[in-house]
């Protein structure tokens, strides 16, 4: 990774759109230490940027501020040469329309410096797509955050077929430096990881209202008392891990595995196959790590119990609860 910067040289990056995703970048990035440069072409831009820092800033100053963080060590730009020019890493976060990203992708590699680079917050293209138009895609990759991105962690990355791997190598480890929790996909992957999840779900709750199966109160309210606890900590498969007892995924899967073709769902599932078992079992056993089930549970009971309190602590502090 010589090629690209230390991360430690880098006091000033460049955001690319102040909508609210471009923006919460922009706050977090604020938040630590850096000062950010912004392109966005809207006349009204500056101002709603400093309305959604000044909204993001307590919540940021909770979570806690690097030395120099300061809400207002920004500048906006409508110069996209400008915007780019003297920073250490860029942001995109334009609006989620394909020929408008490819161009815009293709504008600032040429407009960047050639160590520079190019974190796209694209929400499901992939960066294949994207960079066709781009003469020097090697820079260019998705780092997909999760709204408000000042606030979630997350932050999935991966390359396209053009990008040079020490340049995903980079990202990742740059958004990890900068507080990030980051997965570094092993492939693109259409909608990426979570949002794959968070579509499945969506969708089969849209097929229960749809059959008058639940209301949206009840589907909401079966993942906020329910496995939302539990996924805070733990996420699907561990969970499952614990539903199977002592014997972990690998009871769960041969006890259970039957009911994967059981009507629960409107998606396909795949076989379990040998293959697919052992993946899952041996997934669960490096998660686990030195673990046990018991150690686990314990883990998962304590973390649902400051959840409840905390929630229960915010709802009855809510105005307007029903």
């Amino acid at each position: 990774m010589s090629n690209y910067p230390q991360y430690d040289s880098i006091s000033t990056v460049a955001c690319i759109g102040a909508g609210t995703i471009g923006g919460g970048w922009a706050a977090y990035f604020l938040a630590r230490g850096l000062k950010v440069k912004v392109w966005d072409p809207a006349p009204d831009a500056k101002d709603r940027l400093q309305v959604l820092i000044d909204t993001a800033w307590p919540a940021l100053t909770e979570l806690g501020l690097e030395p120099g963080a300061d809400p207002h060590n920004f500048t906006v730009h409508t110069d996209l040469a400008e915007a780019v020019a003297g920073v250490g890493f860029v942001q995109e976060s334009a609006p989620e329309n394909l020929e408008l990203k490819r161009d815009l992708l293709a504008q600032l590699a040429a407009a960047s410096a050639d160590d520079v680079i190019i974190g796209s917050s694209t929400s499901g293209y992939s960066m294949t797509e994207m960079a066709v138009e781009a003469q020097d895609p090697t820079r260019l990759v998705v780092g997909h955050p999760f709204n408000p991105p000042y606030l979630i962690p997350l932050v999935e990355v991966v390359g396209g077929e053009g990008t040079d791997p020490e340049a995903t190598k980079w990202a990742s480890g740059w958004y990890e430096y900068i507080g990030k929790s980051v997965i570094t996909m092993d492939r693109e992957v259409p909608g990426f990881i979570a949002n794959r999840l968070q579509e499945a779900l969506w969708r089969e709750a849209l097929h229960m209202i749809d059959n008058g199966e639940a209301t949206v109160e009840q589907i909401d309210a079966s993942i906020t008392e329910g496995p939302g606890l539990r996924w805070a900590l733990q996420g699907p498969m561990l969970t499952f891990h614990l539903a199977g007892g002592p014997g972990g995924m690998a009871h769960m899967l041969d006890h259970f595995g039957p009911s994967l073709k059981s009507p629960w769902t409107r998606l396909e599932a795949p076989e379990l196959t040998d293959t697919l078992r052992n993946d899952v079992v041996a997934g669960c056993e490096r998660e686990s790590g030195t673990r046990s089930i018991n150690d686990l549970v314990a883990e998962r009971d304590k973390a649902i119990i400051a959840i409840r309190k905390i929630v229960d602590s915010i709802r009855s502090t809510s105005v307007g609860q029903p």
